[in-house]
């Protein structure tokens, strides 16, 4: 008779905790250890509003709830079809350990715990799950498995799918051309012969002997529409995916757009140029991004109020509004009402921290720098929309400033893998850059 195996034996950084408070359901039939230095690191993070406060919070409650008053002596059950949770208290380094690391840092804490389960339980698998590279390695040099959490990556073929979705289209008719644009009905995506299309799905096609016309599909009238190039206050669309960037932004049957795009492509400049020409639709238009400094040095104490001290982080969003100002006239009517509605606060720049907890009733609301936020946060935010509100996320997957996300496993990506087909959401990934010459030319070599 074949014998069982035995289930696999999962180490938990605090930084996976605090990424998904959930994580603990994800491990199927396997058992989860939770060293107590894990337990200690997520005392220091239970105050706050940012998400990984949240999370903090949510799993000690998630804990209390799933013990029940019982001891973890001999670990406890998760689930019906889980396995055993067990918080696991402090082990002495070994002499290997003591060797390699002089620190008594809380995470050689957690290598110690890792190294003292696999010592005492052979046999068995014993992996240690963590979402920091470094300690990863550290795992692997004294032969301890070590994975990253897998749950929320995006596999890399989905990852590139993203950015394939326009579809070229050959051979069609100038009379079908001319019907895009001058039929509110368009062209049926059975006379193009277009197969399966999605909700909101991009279109090129080609003619003869001119330039090429963008289409989109709608699935209300299954058919393809006509994309024209269009204005947005003062800012023209000045390639094929700007236009349908601003076709989307402009469009009140689609409540969500995600913009990606590497640095220079336009991404915010276009959402915040919609948003201030559709400014007499919406109550207010917030414009927010998450607080990480670059190459998360920290800026220091710096002088003021809380407005003065975020500032800096703010200034993309402030030069984006002032290249919206410059084209037009310092002295006219349309440059004058953004400085109005800043003063008003109809337009109002504000770190994410601050938007987090309200209800976004008939509000246009740019994230921006989305890649730097995790799938929960992403969900979080949308969540928030209320009635009459459009949310537009931009950012460039491949810049990541946050230490435990990457292109796999960030709330952009996230959103638009998952929501991609659905009739309120439109995706579009923009791929020149119009910043500048020197910019372009940066993006594209360095």
């Amino acid at each position: 008779m074949k014998e069982k195996k035995k289930p696999k034996i999962f180490v938990l950084d605090t930084n996976v905790i605090l990424h998904d408070f959930r994580s603990i359901h994800n491990f199927q039939e396997n058992d989860i250890v939770i060293p107590i230095a894990v337990i200690e690191e997520l005392d220091k993070f239970k105050k706050g509003n940012d998400a990984t406060n949240f999370n903090a919070r949510e799993f000690v409650r998630e804990m209390d709830k799933i013990t029940d008053n019982q001891l973890f002596e001999q670990g406890v059950k998760i689930g019906k079809n889980n396995g055993l949770i067990k918080i696991e208290l402090g082990h002495p380094f070994s002499q290997q350990m003591l060797e390699s690391f002089f620190e008594d840092t809380q995470d050689h804490r957690i290598l110690a715990t890792t190294q003292w389960i696999k010592d005492n339980n052979p046999g068995r698998v014993v992996a240690l799950v963590s979402k920091d590279i470094n300690l990863r390695m550290k795992a692997k040099a004294l032969k301890i498995m070590a994975q990253d959490y897998l749950t929320d990556k995006i596999a890399e073929e989905r990852v590139e799918n993203i950015h394939k979705e326009v579809q070229v289209l050959k051979d069609v008719s100038q009379d079908k051309i001319d019907k895009l644009f001058y039929d509110e009905q368009g062209v049926s995506a059975k006379d193009l012969k277009v197969r399966d299309p999605q909700p909101n799905q991009l279109f090129k096609i080609e003619r003869e002997g001119g330039n090429n016309v963008l289409a989109r599909f709608n699935s209300y009238t299954e058919s393809l529409v006509g994309v024209k190039k269009k204005k947005a206050y003062g800012i023209d669309s000045r390639n094929d995916e700007q236009a349908f960037a601003l076709d989307a932004l402009l469009n009140p049957d689609i409540k969500l757009v995600s913009l990606t795009g590497t640095a220079g492509t336009g991404k915010t400049l276009l959402a915040l140029a919609a948003a201030v020409e559709q400014e007499e639709q919406y109550d207010q238009i917030l414009l927010s991004r998450p607080v990480i400094p670059l190459q998360n040095q920290d800026m220091g104490f710096l002088p003021g109020d809380v407005k003065d001290k975020l500032g800096p982080y703010m200034l993309p969003l402030f030069d984006n509004l002032t290249v919206i100002k410059k084209s037009f006239k310092s002295t006219s009517r349309e440059a004058i009402k953004i400085e109005e509605m800043l003063r008003s606060e109809k337009l109002l720049i504000s770190p994410l921290a601050y938007i987090r907890g309200r209800s976004l009733s008939n509000v246009f609301f740019i994230i921006d720098e989305a890649q730097n936020l995790t799938p929960h946060e992403v969900k979080t935010i949308i969540t928030r929309a209320g009635e009459g509100s459009k949310l537009v996320f931009t950012g460039d997957i491949y810049q990541i400033d946050s230490p435990y996300l990457d292109i796999h496993s960030n709330g952009l990506t996230h959103l638009g893998d998952k929501l991609y087909g659905q009739e309120l959401f439109a995706h579009i990934n923009l791929i020149k850059g119009e910043r500048s010459e020197l910019s372009e030319l940066a993006g594209k070599l360095l």
